[in-house]
């Protein structure tokens, strides 16, 4: 009877998996097909989702913790294609903002408030509601919006922007390991998180400039927006006052407060149906399968897209970071193929390997002398993320983007205090050479492998600062007195020549097919994606480790995580000074 019982169990499983895999299959299949909208519909932005560059083939990717519904998240490059195809789409009469909890990053806000301003002169209406709560990224897109409202009991927040930084001197002292630091820049605090537990002056100064950059942007733009004066805003965060909703109506920054079914019959009013009739809320996954009247462009002619997501790896790296290898290939096929007209570069990362973004900007380079690469940053473009986009024939930016970085450092681990003291092992090495074991983890360096290794930071960023100066045309002293490892906004970024001009996906793949010659073309967009089911058991199987982890860790898991992160680096680095969240 046991034996019995195990085997049922054994197969049911297995039925109940094959079942579960034919459903999904079924639904991706189904997906797959042009879907068709009826008329006086309203096209669904939800914000309430992480936005990443680009929609992925995973169905279970986006999860919405106001209302714990998994949904298909859709990238930044099908948001904004959405709301540029609604603009000429007859059955779409308004779009609806659904303000959420998680943040996307501010460039990304910007480009998605930038695209529905645009939809705006079409006459069309955007209207912009929170069930639960608006938090200030979600009511900065909202801004575009001809009304926002909130529910009567939903939480409405302005604040300013905060930036934090971890420290893990101490963490690593208790565990027994020395982090042994060499650094070319003043302003490089990626290091400060394993040398010190607060910040240092330079640091704390070039955060407040950039963050304080943003918050400026934002500022004004809220205040063009709603007609406030910024005086009046940064008066309003510095009070806190949007725990009171009704003195933030008043002044202003929200229309009203409605529940659910209010909105909807604003929304019938909007689209001209009657009272009590089921509106048409297409989201924005469904609307990516509605196809366009008139497709742009011949098939010949291509504007290639190439997303560079993530931190900068060596090798071929994997779906969530940028291997060194695997885009130097993207580069060199889009070099080669014809038909390839120009190139977007989207970058959104904050650097990494020093050697894997060399291979990478050397690519770049090559591209750039027999066709236009147009560089577009996102949230992120900063050290290696920088060092890869300094060769592009023209790069854009927001003037939230967080840029510059330009400074090398590099990271040697001694955990002979943790298998010693805390763990009991001890070892001893044999050597035909001096230095045959160097760099060790298992002993302190010695003064002249410190020296060396400064050498091998110092020669780095020699390079690093020379790439710059060539692809900007400055001087190599100009950028390093830029450079020392700063970070700078993209609006300052732009003032000191780092950048060339404000503006997001969209612009860079206008200006690409200008600087090109071509009218008609079409968007190809690369790498090319791992097929669903490799996607899917990739995924699964990342959930299953997280899951694990956060259950054993709580609100901890950022930590270990980025302490993971931090191990994992080999050899100099050039990447943003620290894991940094600005809310």
């Amino acid at each position: 009877m046991m034996l019995a019982t195990i085997a049922g169990i054994f197969l049911t499983s297995i039925l109940f998996f094959l079942i579960v895999l034919s459903s999904i299959t079924a639904m991706v299949a189904s997906g797959k097909k042009p879907t068709v909208i009826s008329d006086n519909s309203v096209l669904v932005l939800s914000t309430g989702m992480a936005i990443p560059d680009r929609t992925t083939d995973n169905p279970l990717s986006g999860f919405d913790p106001l209302s714990r519904q998994i949904r298909k998240a859709s990238g930044l490059n099908d948001v904004l294609a959405n709301i540029r195809k609604a603009k000429d789409d007859p059955k779409i009469k308004g779009i609806l903002i659904e303000a959420g909890a998680l943040p996307s990053g501010w460039a990304t806000a910007d480009e998605i408030h930038s695209a529905l301003v645009d939809f705006k002169q079409t006459g069309k209406f955007v209207y912009a509601y929170a069930d639960y709560l608006m938090t200030q990224q979600t009511y900065f897109i909202a801004t575009a919006a001809d009304r926002i409202w909130i529910n009567p009991t939903g939480n409405f927040e302005l604040k300013g922007l905060a930036a934090e930084v971890s420290f893990y001197h101490k963490a690593l002292q208790n565990l027994g390991i020395e982090v042994q630091v060499i650094r070319h820049g003043k302003f490089k605090g990626a290091v400060e998180p394993f040398m010190l537990d607060r910040m240092s002056e330079e640091n704390r100064r070039q955060i407040t400039a950039y963050i304080g950059a943003i918050w400026d942007h934002v500022v004004k733009t809220i205040s063009e927006s709603r007609s406030v004066p910024e005086s009046k805003i940064r008066e309003m965060a510095d009070n806190l006052s949007s725990y009171n909703l009704a003195y933030i109506i008043k002044e202003g920054l929200l229309d009203g407060t409605l529940y659910r079914d209010q909105l909807e019959d604003s929304l019938r009013v909007a689209v001209s149906i009657e009272e009590g009739r089921k509106l048409n809320m297409v989201s924005m996954n469904r609307y990516s399968k509605v196809p366009e009247e008139k497709v742009k462009g011949s098939i010949k002619n291509k504007i290639a897209v190439i997303y560079a997501s993530g931190s900068i790896v060596t090798g071929k790296g994997d779906e969530t970071n940028i291997g060194g290898d695997k885009y130097a290939e993207e580069l060199y096929k889009a070099r080669k193929d014809s038909n390839i007209k120009a190139v977007v570069l989207r970058v959104n990362s904050p650097g990494g390997n020093a050697m894997a973004s060399d291979v990478i900007w050397r690519e770049v380079s090559l591209t750039a002398k027999v066709k236009p690469v147009i560089v577009s940053m996102g949230n992120y473009a900063a050290s290696g993320g920088y060092y890869i986009s300094a060769a592009g024939t023209k790069i854009f930016a927001s003037p939230t983007t967080i840029t510059g970085s330009i400074g090398v450092f590099g990271l040697i681990p001694n955990v002979s205090p943790l298998l010693e003291n805390k763990l009991g092992i001890t070892s001893e090495v044999v050597r035909t050479n001096r230095y045959a074991d160097s760099p060790s983890v298992t002993r302190p360096m010695s003064d002249y492998e410190r020296e060396m290794m400064q050498y091998s930071v110092e020669e780095v960023y020699s390079k690093f600062t020379q790439v710059v100066a060539d692809g900007r045309n400055m001087e190599k002293s100009a950028v390093d007195s830029i450079g020392q490892g700063r970070v700078w906004s993209g609006t300052d970024a732009r003032n000191i020549g780092l950048v060339d001009e404000f503006g997001g996906l969209n612009d860079a793949i206008n200006e690409a097919a200008s600087l090109a010659g071509v009218t008609e073309y079409r968007v190809v967009e690369l790498p090319t994606q791992l097929d669903f089911y490799a996607s899917l058991l990739n995924d699964l199987n990342e959930e299953l480790k997280i899951k694990t982890l956060r259950e054993e860790l709580g609100v901890n898991l950022r930590y270990f995580i980025e302490l993971k992160q931090i191990l994992s680096m080999e050899g100099p680095q050039a990447r943003l000074p620290y894991f940094i969240d600005i809310n």
